[in-house]
Formats: structure tokens, sequence, C-alpha cells
């Protein structure tokens, strides 16, 4: 089956009936989520159609009954997106396997900022720049910089680091499964999920639900084992022409107990 085929019905399988609007009578239902029949009902379209999206024809569809299924499945705006770009993907282009780069302006502001930890990071995850409170942050030595997701996944030291460590590894897991739908034949993406998917039954877990979303703000909690508990509000920005690239600013509200905190960690790794 498709990936477009596996998310369609993952999200068939996690809309309820009621959820939906559909009656059902009081009868007994072998599964809790919708029938196919019951999305074809909703988008207004004719079973055998919706079964065919479903095995992975995704090439005679509009772009009305797409937003059609969008509603029928009652999906967020990361959601219709990625259906978007399953439905109608983009060409394939194939590029050779150099290095990625980060354009030297923005290498410069990252390591300007003294206040905020600052990561510049691929649509892979790999980290491909920072500023010095970003490495203290992470406990990143002066070596090769990480993968984000692994990191995550993979290295005990980040279950410590990071209190909502299972809310921070959802939505990793989501950032991966929306970027590979860009790129789809992105063969290190798919190295990358192989890897984690392997090693990490948590990642496998959460990639079998099929979760999509973008990140672009949180909050989230470290336990730094130099300066302790920290409270710190993350902002990721898309880097124009920068093929999915993204710069992360995680910083503490001015005055907070936090705050003071950031300020002994930069003193503490200069």
């Amino acid at each position: 089956m498709s990936e477009l085929g596996d998310f369609l019905r993952s999200r068939r399988a996690a809309l309820t009936p009621e959820a939906a609007g559909v009656a059902t009578y009081g009868t007994p239902r072998r599964v809790p989520g919708l029938r196919r029949e019951e999305v074809a009902m909703l988008a207004g379209v004719s079973v055998n159609y919706y079964t065919r999206l479903e095995q992975g024809e995704s090439h005679q569809m509009s772009e009305s009954v797409l937003a059609a299924i969008a509603n029928a499945l009652h999906l967020d705006g990361s959601e219709r997106l990625h259906l978007l770009r399953l439905a109608w993907p983009m060409p394939v282009v194939r590029r050779g396997r150099a290095a990625e780069t980060v354009r030297p302006t923005v290498l410069a502001l990252a390591e300007s900022n003294t206040e905020q930890a600052v990561l510049i990071v691929s649509r892979r995850t790999d980290l491909l720049g920072g500023n010095r409170l970003a490495r203290a942050l992470w406990g990143f030595g002066p070596g090769p910089l990480p993968n984000m997701a692994r990191q995550l996944f993979l290295e005990p030291s980040s279950r410590d680091l990071i209190v909502d460590w299972a809310r921070r590894a959802a939505g990793m897991a989501a950032h991966l499964r929306m970027a590979t739908s860009v790129e789809p034949d992105d063969p290190e993406m798919a190295e990358l999920v192989g890897e984690l998917s392997i090693k990490s039954a948590e990642f496998a877990n959460l990639w079998a639900t099929h979760p999509v979303a973008e990140c672009s703000h949180a909050i989230h909690e470290f336990d730094h084992p130099a300066v302790g508990r920290l409270t710190l509000n993350e902002e990721s920005l898309d880097l124009p022409g920068g093929a999915g690239q993204r710069v992360i600013f995680l910083g503490a509200q001015p005055g907070s107990d936090s705050a003071g905190r950031m300020g002994m960690l930069g003193s503490l790794f200069p």
C-alpha cells in the first residue's frame, strides 16, 4: 500500500462516528473508527472511488474532492497539507549527496545571539549550525554536529535533559512524517527513518500512527545538569531559499528564573 493509503486509513481509524456526526443507531461495531463507506458518504464520493484512494490511486483526485475528504476526516491544517503533498507529489529532483551547508550570514546571526539558544537544522533534522548556548544546553562538544532526531531518540542523555520528552518525541516524529512528503524518494530520509524504527521502539510506535505536524512554536522544559530546571519558549522559522532548513530559537521569559539560569549557562560554557 502507498503512503497516501496508509495516511487515509490512519485518520479514518482515529475518527469516531460520534465525532464525525455519523449515526450508529446503537448497533455494535467491529472497529472504533469510521468505515470506508461512511467516509465516502461524508465526502460525497463513491465507495469504490474512496477505496481506490486508500489503495494509493490519487492521479484523478481533484481539488474539490481532496477538500471534501479532508473535511470528512476532520483534518487540521498540517494534515491537509500532508494530504495535498501525498495526492499531488512534486516531481522528483535527483540531487547528489554533497554535504548540506548554511549561508554564512545565517550562521553569523545565530552565533551572535548571546541570550537564546539558536540551532539551524535541515529538513532531515541534521544540526547544521548554532551558537554556544545551544551547544551548552544540549551538551554538544566541539566535534561533529549530530542529527537532532537521532539525538532525541537514541541518546539516553536526552531523556534526562528534556522533561517533556514524550511530547517532544511525538512532535519530532510528526515533523519527520511531514518532511517525508516533500521529497518522498529521499534516500537519506529513508535511511534515517529506517534506523530510528529499528533502534527505537518509541519511534516505531509513533511512526505507525502516521503523526503529522509542523514545528512552529512550543514551550519546553529542560533539566540541565549544570543549572537546573529551564522553561524555554521555542520558535521555529523556515529559512527562505533554504530547502527546508529551519532556525530554532529557545529563550526564557525575560526576568524569570529560567532567564537567570540561561545567563549562568552562558557564563559556565563560554
